[in-house]
């Protein structure tokens, strides 16, 4: 069985909150339980975010959906690219975070 991350960070990459799913589980079911309580101009993903609902749910609570469309979607919904550029923080969290459980193992087995 595989396990997803599926994490929030502010805009700097910090780590604001994370949940656990279910390998088979779609990313966008994690979603509204990491964004409940919170306060934020926008909200950005990759095109498994692109899910009518979440968009709904973003428009309603007044932020923008900075997600491109998915390839399949008969009407195309624009998205900020200079915006989406910045994601890669979110990339470099997840690959720093990836290296300390590494290095920790490393160390131990070099004992």
């Amino acid at each position: 069985m595989t396990t997803k991350v599926l994490a929030l960070t502010d805009a700097l990459g910090n780590l604001v909150r994370f949940k656990l799913l279910p390998g088979q589980r779609s990313e966008v079911v994690g979603v509204p339980d990491l964004i409940d309580g919170l306060t934020f101009d926008a909200l950005m993903g990759d095109k498994a975010f692109d899910a009518d609902h979440l968009r709904q749910a973003l428009q309603e609570r007044g932020a923008m959906a900075v997600i491109p469309s998915k390839r399949n979607r008969k009407v195309h919904i624009p998205h900020d690219e200079e915006a989406y550029k910045w994601r890669h923080l979110v990339e470099n969290y997840f690959r720093a975070s990836l290296k300390i459980p590494t290095l920790i193992f490393d160390l131990i087995e070099s004992r």
